[in-house]
């Protein structure tokens, strides 16, 4: 076999991206081509299968979206196959059915089977043009799912859509989580623009669904829609789901026909989430065989999914006394939806470890965790190499501009142990920051999530 660990097999995934590093980039519709992606779909015959597709987008959320519509399709009796990114600990967490991760064997493979296709089509690629990552991991996972019988499949895109791999698929449904101002180097300079891109998810004559937008992000969505002959339809706020209260393990929310339901994820922005992905599944199933939509069945099974769903690493409460919580927030508007979410769950002190690179946001979260803090604990990672964090004496001088108590640990673990002399039994503490700082909490504390 021509990979023997995960390791080999990553290598050879980003081997053709990797020949452009050091190149200057620009917009997506310049720089990206799935031609590639579609050529080896096509000849490997992978989209044949008589599969649902659903593809997620937006510019927040879409991961969760992604994982709660996957769980409740799951619940109401498919065999789901699943999508996400970034992962946490393996990139194999990326592909799953039924919330477990596609084995390192498998994995292997596949990628030796299908590696020869991918080498012949890279082989005629121009100097500036690349196999995308994303185009193969697609390939490995829809060659997987036709393995394990997948019927139904939730697809999380990249920051785009139109111009995204992942988005190839002949998806009879899209899902537009809240598009707002991101990624302009490559997206455009503007939500109007950022929205053109994500609503190139939408096929013709399909179904899309959005949360809340503003006006100019509908118009584009709607747009598209005509464009493709495509059925849209956006939640209106008086239909989404309404907070009731914390959980020990969750949030209790109010959703129409569902009544009053407990979902067992913490942040309150998964509400949101959790009532487009309702409507998405329930209209993926509709499609599928199963128990109908009026029967008491079908709603026990909506409620039995949000009660168990997983998604590891967001706002996801590690240990009690002291309680700990991880979030992925790089952001200012991230980090201040955390700290509303962990209102009525805080215990003094509270101590925050905060981790986020120079390219992110880093004073926003600075700011809105270090007013909810007692002291805060800067650090960085080297779990992904490409990861630059700020200068330590620029970030501590602009974290003590919302923090007087503010000290630096080289990893985490470092930090863990300054913090938890700080936090004692009863006080809370938080870990903040970049997705690879998640990944070594979980995996400081002995967490595994092979199956979610």
């Amino acid at each position: 076999m021509r990979f023997s660990n995960e390791a080999e097999a990553v290598t050879y995934i980003f081997r053709s991206l990797r020949k452009l590093r050091g190149h200057e980039r620009g917009y997506d519709e310049l720089t990206r081509d799935v031609a590639p992606t579609v050529e080896l779909l096509r000849t490997l015959d992978l989209t044949a299968a008589p599969r649902e597709y659903a593809v997620v987008t937006g510019s927040k959320g879409k991961g969760s979206t992604t994982v709660i519509t996957a769980k409740l399709l799951q619940s109401l009796g498919h065999t789901v196959g699943m999508i996400t990114s970034p992962h946490l600990v393996s990139y194999r967490e990326r592909i799953r059915v039924n919330g477990r991760a596609i084995p390192e064997a498998d994995f292997l493979r596949i990628l030796d089977d299908i590696a020869p296709e991918i080498d012949r089509i890279e082989a005629g690629l121009t100097a500036e043009r690349y196999f995308s990552p994303q185009g193969i991991f697609l390939a490995v996972a829809l060659r997987w799912f036709d393995e394990q019988n997948v019927n139904a499949a939730v697809l999380e895109v990249g920051r785009g859509g139109r111009f995204d791999d992942i988005a190839v698929v002949p998806n009879k449904l899209s899902l537009f989580t809240p598009i707002m101002l991101e990624h302009p180097q490559q997206l455009g300079p503007t939500v109007a623009r950022i929205a053109w891109h994500k609503a190139g998810i939408i096929k013709q004559y399909s179904y899309a669904y959005s949360v809340p937008q503003p006006t100019e992000v509908l118009e584009v969505l709607q747009a598209e829609a005509d464009a493709q002959n495509a059925e849209f339809a956006w939640i209106a706020p008086m239909d989404m789901g309404q907070f009731v209260e914390n959980t020990p393990h969750g949030i209790r929310m109010e959703l129409g026909r569902y009544g009053l339901l407990e979902i067992s994820l913490m942040g309150k922005y998964q509400i949101a989430n959790a009532t487009l992905a309702v409507q998405g599944a329930g209209n993926m199933h509709g499609r599928l065989s199963g128990v109908s939509h009026a029967s008491p069945e079908y709603i026990n099974a909506i409620r039995t999914g949000l009660a168990t769903v997983i998604w590891p690493g967001r706002l996801q409460k590690l240990q009690d006394a002291p309680a700990v919580y991880v979030d992925g927030a790089i952001n200012a508007e991230s980090a201040r939806s955390l700290a509303e979410s962990l209102q009525g769950r805080l215990t003094d002190p509270v101590i925050a470890i905060i981790a986020v690179p120079e390219d992110k946001d880093y004073d926003g979260v600075y700011k809105e965790i270090g007013i909810i803090s007692e002291a805060v604990v800067l650090t960085e990672t080297a779990r992904n190499i490409i990861l630059h964090f700020p200068d330590q004496d620029m970030a501590i001088n602009a974290a003590r501009r919302y923090n007087d108590d503010v000290t630096y640990a080289p990893n985490l673990a470092a930090a863990v142990d300054i913090a938890i002399q700080r936090v004692g039994k009863t006080g809370t503490l938080l870990i903040v920051g970049t997705q690879s700082i998640v990944a070594d909490a979980i995996q400081l504390w002995g967490l595994s999530y092979e199956v979610i």
